[in-house]
């Protein structure tokens, strides 16, 4: 999992080479003023099925938006795994899914409670996220289907991420988040204490286990 590239939707230059009768006509500067908004696509890839799942949202990049996008592809992924009882995510070691991010720890947490999974988190060390296959089986393919392309709306933007494909299988689908993220919320020392939260002892600062909390019923 990883966020691509910020994107400005609009009449905006888009690099590459495409085959028309006319070229469309786009602004002379990238002014963001001018856009439509900017699009924080976030992207989840599924290596056991090639698949791709991206949400985007026109709102800020956060721990929230990270752990929206992992519960939105099990949302729609989990018929094909239903004997699952762990899952294991590969993220950088910053941005919206740092290692050191206690929003998106207790947030992970929450999606344990609800999911029942064991969440296993194995951060790329600084300097090592272009390792991730995220970037080189999904997001670099997204670039090459829009390379050229005017990303004029929102909608033409999901377009074509959903035609992302390749000759080994690749599919993507994605997915508009409508709704405000916002920065800078906070953990408290309780909160986060009553994480269960394992570390390994390869690495532990970046290698973890997050496992749901079972409320007693009695």
């Amino acid at each position: 999992m990883d966020t691509k590239k910020k994107e400005l939707v609009g009449q905006f230059r888009n690099p590459g080479t495409t085959w028309c009768q006319e070229a469309e006509k786009v602004n002379d500067h990238d002014f963001p003023k001018d856009a439509l908004g900017r699009a924080a696509p976030y992207g989840v890839y599924d290596p056991e099925r090639n698949e791709g799942h991206v949400c985007v949202t026109l709102s800020s990049d956060t721990p929230d938006l990270a752990v929206d996008a992992v519960l939105d592809w099990w949302r729609l992924n989990q018929s094909h795994y239903p004997q699952a009882t762990r899952l294991m995510i590969e993220a950088d070691s910053g941005g919206s899914n740092g290692a050191r991010s206690r929003r998106y720890k207790k947030r992970l947490q929450e999606f344990a409670d609800a999911s029942g999974l064991a969440i296993t988190v194995c951060h790329y060390p600084p300097g090592t996220s272009k390792w991730n296959p995220i970037e080189h089986r999904l997001f670099s393919q997204i670039t090459a289907t829009w390379a050229g392309q005017v990303l004029s709306t929102l909608l033409v933007l999901l377009g074509w991420l959903g035609r992302t494909t390749t000759r080994t299988g690749l599919r993507v689908t994605a997915t508009h988040f409508d709704k405000h993220y916002a920065t800078g919320l906070k953990v408290t020392k309780a909160e986060f204490q009553a994480i269960q939260i394992t570390r390994s002892t390869v690495c532990p600062q970046w290698n973890y286990t997050i496992r749901p909390q079972f409320k007693n019923t009695e």
